[in-house]
């Protein structure tokens, strides 16, 4: 049996120029498109003579040259009754020696296919292949992109507004979405041309292309901010261990240091407040406290009620449940204006919070019923120098 070369031999200077086009502009890896190219080649064989189980196709992926192999059985005669799709399978001997008088009977003929000899039809399946591959590649391309960026910050472009009722329409770039109005900010306005920065809460693979979720009242929004304002944050020195916020109002976060020496509430603030205005101008002056973190819950309760000061905080670590006791004036300050200040903090801690003052407290005898024995001085001259300031 004869052994046949299977050198690609069709020219492809046109085919490689094209391929390196689209591997530039559409970021679409050489490879893939020469895997459609292949199997664009095998769906018009087998369009064209019924089948491609014996076709096979070559290309040099350097010079993009490529060879349409159609490897038939020499037989005697070709049977009188044969299938369409099983014609192609066999040539016959006085055929096969005129391409080489010394094939026999049984052995494999190559056979080179010109795919000029396609038909219209089988051209055209072969293009849409390509075009389909294409379409896929670029999706895959697109979707691993913004996958990379899933739970950090983008960058888009304001386009439309009010899409359908549906929200903002956006450009990231290489895709658009759409900002719902659930996952925008009461108050903040946007205009068309506007840039926009987006939080990328999930990328989805849908067979329309990839599928960007974003949100700008999505809590880790107020996160990557500071990752990219503080150094510390970003390289790790500093830690955000918790965030609880209420978009376009109060945000509250606890930053805890892995560097004795960094203090992580200053890092975060900055110089002359630099760090943290930078984030609340991009929240459109959305109000940020800063606090320590502590593994110790009391401690962690009483700065995450922070600006508010704090008498005694009985904090219940199994049932995540703590009372806290303020001086009397202090009472409204951290309960917060409609509650805010304490459900921050009940959300950042993780702990049911309920505040009493030191009126109540003594009433209903907690500091009795802990043993605690509490004077209420230094309460009464701060009671006062809180006076004395609204007063003035």
């Amino acid at each position: 049996m004869r052994k046949t070369s299977k050198e690609p031999v069709e020219s492809g200077n046109e085919l490689k120029e094209a391929i390196e086009l689209l591997e530039k502009e559409k970021n679409i890896s050489k490879d893939s498109l020469l895997e459609a190219i292949q199997n664009s080649l095998l769906s018009a064989c087998k369009n064209n003579y019924g089948t491609s189980d014996n076709v096979e196709v070559y290309i040099d992926r350097d010079s993009c040259r490529y060879r349409v192999i159609q490897k038939k059985i020499v037989v005697e005669e070709l049977p009188s009754k044969v299938r369409a799709d099983e014609k192609p399978l066999y040539i016959s001997l006085a055929d096969a020696k005129m391409i080489d008088p010394h094939y026999e009977v049984d052995d494999v003929v190559p056979v080179e296919i010109k795919s000029r000899e396609f038909g219209r039809i089988a051209t055209g399946i072969a293009k849409n292949v390509i075009l389909q591959k294409i379409r896929e590649e670029e999706r895959k391309v697109i979707y691993n992109d913004y996958f990379e960026k899933e739970h950090n910050l983008v960058t888009g472009i304001v386009q439309r507004l009010n899409v359908n009722g549906n929200g903002i329409s956006i450009s990231l770039g290489k895709c658009d979405t759409v900002l719902p109005e659930s996952e925008q900010v009461k108050g903040e306005v946007f205009h068309p041309t506007d840039y926009i920065k987006l939080y990328v809460v999930e990328v989805k693979d849908t067979p329309k292309g990839p599928r960007i979720a974003v949100s700008r009242t999505h809590p880790d929004l107020v996160r990557c901010l500071f990752e990219q304002e503080v150094s510390e944050v970003k390289d790790g020195t500093v830690e955000i261990k918790a965030i609880a916020r209420e978009a376009g109002s109060r945000t509250k976060m606890a930053v805890y240091s892995n560097d004795e020496n960094v203090d992580p509430v200053g890092a975060c603030v900055g110089v002359n407040y630099a760090r943290v205005s930078a984030v609340v101008d991009e929240l459109h002056g959305e109000k940020i406290d800063i606090i320590k973190w502590d593994n110790d819950p009391a401690l962690l309760i009483e700065n995450a009620l922070s600006p508010a000061k704090v008498i005694l905080v009985l904090a219940d670590e199994e049932d995540k449940e703590a009372i806290v006791i303020v001086p009397d004036y202090q009472l409204s300050l951290a309960i917060g204006k409609e509650g805010q200040n304490v459900r921050l903090a009940a959300k950042l801690t993780g702990y049911k919070i309920d505040i009493k003052s030191e009126t109540q407290a003594r009433e209903e005898g907690l500091f009795e019923e802990y043993g605690i024995d509490y004077q209420a001085g230094d309460a009464g001259n701060n009671a006062e120098e809180q006076s004395g300031e609204e007063e003035a």
